[in-house]
């Protein structure tokens, strides 16, 4: 049976994002009836028969998440949507805010009822103007039209929407640090346990859940758990929005079953490797992925099929590299940006993360030494699982993996005095790099 869209059906037509278009495609039907007709533990029971699994980079199960907050509690419930969307490579949930943000607020809705939720916030990037605008709008037209407020759907069922802009910082995509900015502090995350299902926002129960996984529910609550896990593999099922940039032809947001070839994607639906080159390497799950050698691609997109290649499906931003990439380059761009985006919390990674940048751009600029690849090597190992949040590992995998499959270029660049592109490129602009 041929794949049909439903994240994106409607992408492209003219006024898809306001409410009137959205109502005239069955728009919030799914919530309405959720809300007046649904009995709140069956609606969690139906979203964890559907397998559905975050799309925000864990992959945890959603019903189950859903099911961890108290339902008998003196405390206020929250819903917290993690809009944020920072990490490199990423523009799945940019595209749904700009095109589609109707689709978000009824999944808020649905989500909100089966908890018992009553204040719901987006919390989204700073940079996203245009995205923030667009929501902006769709939530006052929502709370005009009576589907947010008070008694939404002319029920006896309160629910508001809160929009909170972030300040731009990588480490408020991690649940506890956004849910620390949202409260006014420094966006620093926080130990797990107790975790934001038990004490969020405020002290009190939240759910964190990211915009496309939100953006499902109403599908789910249309078609039914069975049909929605026939749509790709039955332990992580259902559409999925696929990031694709680097070097392709025609990069872009897909719409496809989770489970799709990563080479399909590639080179049917990206256009293939751009002006004719050789495919290198691929990242594939953002840039904080293990990446893959180019013999490593014939490998489906989902959590389980990559996790057994030694990578993840993360956030799904494929970054494509081509045959006339620099390795040592790409990494030191990677490096440069997660030594930037550390919060300092943590020892291992404020001080890991500036080493590996120093040690790639010594490698970079021509003062490399052989023994720096395995210094780097060490290096990753002390930072991975030893912080409070993923940053360092986001750090260090694309590091350790970069250097092992791809030792040619650091050789290279060590032994011919730099990488081609930074060899004549001034030591000055981080810092010199060579002082470790």
């Amino acid at each position: 049976m041929a794949f049909k869209k439903v994240l994106t059906r409607h992408v492209g037509k003219k006024d898809c994002h306001t409410l009137k278009f959205y109502k005239k495609q069955g728009g919030y039907a799914q919530a309405e009836d959720a809300v007046k007709n649904q009995d709140p533990d069956a609606l969690i029971d139906l979203v964890k028969a559907s397998n559905l699994r975050g799309r925000g980079g864990a992959g945890f199960p959603t019903g189950v998440k859903w099911a961890f907050v108290p339902k008998h509690t003196d405390k206020a419930k929250y819903l917290v949507v993690n809009a944020d969307e920072s990490e490199p490579g990423t523009f799945k949930d940019r595209v749904l805010m700009e095109k589609n943000p109707h689709l978000l607020l009824d999944g808020i809705i649905i989500c909100s009822k089966a908890v018992g939720i009553h204040h719901a916030y987006i919390y989204i990037r700073g940079e996203f103007v245009f995205a923030y605008r667009r929501l902006l709008e769709a939530v006052e037209e929502a709370y005009s039209d009576g589907l947010l407020g008070k008694g939404i759907f002319g029920s006896n069922f309160d629910l508001d929407v809160t929009l909170h802009r972030g300040a731009g910082a990588y480490i408020c995509g991690e649940e506890t640090g956004m849910l620390t900015s949202l409260e006014g502090k420094r966006g620093e995350p926080k130990l797990k346990p107790p975790f934001p299902a038990v004490e969020g926002v405020f002290g009190c129960p939240t759910v964190v859940n990211n915009v496309e996984t939100l953006a499902n529910l109403p599908y789910i609550l249309e078609i039914g758990a069975d049909a929605y896990k026939k749509i790709g593999p039955e332990k992580c099922p259902g559409p999925k929005l696929f990031c694709v940039s680097g070097h392709v032809e025609n990069p872009g947001t897909f719409e496809l079953p989770m489970g799709v070839n990563l080479l399909e994607l590639i080179n049917k639906h990206a256009g293939g490797v751009w002006k004719g080159r050789s495919l290198k390497a691929v990242i594939p799950g953002g840039s904080s992925a293990h990446v893959l050698h180019a013999d490593e691609c014939d490998v489906a997109m989902d959590i389980e099929s990559l996790d057994e290649a030694g990578s993840m499906l993360g956030s799904a931003g494929i970054i494509v590299m081509d045959d006339s990439t620099c390795m040592v380059d790409a990494l030191l761009n990677i490096m440069r940006f997660y030594h930037h985006e550390s919060c300092g919390q943590c020892t291992p990674c404020r001080e890991g993360t500036g080493w590996l940048e120093k040690l790639v751009h010594r490698i970079a600029s021509g003062g490399g030494r052989h023994e720096d690849l395995q210094l780097i090597q060490d290096v990753c190992d002390r930072m991975v699982g030893k912080t409070i949040c993923a940053l360092a590992d986001a750090a260090a995998f694309p590091a350790e993996s970069i250097v092992k499959k791809f030792p040619e270029d650091f050789l290279h660049a060590i032994e011919q005095g730099g990488s081609p592109a930074s060899r004549n490129r001034s030591r000055a602009a981080v810092g010199g790099g060579t002082d470790v």
